[in-house]
């Protein structure tokens, strides 16, 4: 099934695919925020050693589910796959279009998909 992604967006997932620290940070505009884990990181610097950090911390591999827009918001859900608590989770990465590039991004826990939750459904974790 092919998604339909905007061109920054699609840049980002390629990116993330790569697993390229560099790639993914040039996505966003020179003044770019990325929230994740409760914390924001402002401007490319900030958000390639973020993504370096979470790559090594998590070791994880990222499948894109779906794609939704409206006007200059992009939401992806995502499964994500790795080495962390309750593995595999679907995130929803949340995009604010500023031209041609992401200018924010919020990273978030939408369902817990482990059978850690002892069969009741997993509370959620809005961003």
């Amino acid at each position: 099934m092919a998604l339909n992604v905007p061109e920054p967006v699609a840049a980002y997932l390629a990116a993330e695919e790569a697993k390229g620290a560099d790639a993914l940070s040039r996505c966003f505009t020179e003044d770019g925020t990325v929230h994740d884990e409760g914390q924001d990181y402002h401007g490319r610097d900030s958000i390639r050693q973020w993504k370096q950090a979470a790559d090594a911390k998590y070791r994880y591999v990222f499948q894109t589910i779906n794609v939704q827009t409206f006007g200059n918001l992009v939401t992806v859900r995502a499964r994500l796959t790795g080495e962390f608590p309750g593995s595999p989770v679907e995130l929803d990465h949340i995009f604010k279009l500023s031209g041609n590039q992401p200018h924010s991004a919020r990273v978030g826990w939408t369902r817990h998909l482990s059978e850690q939750c002892g069969g009741i459904r997993c509370p959620e974790r809005r961003i």
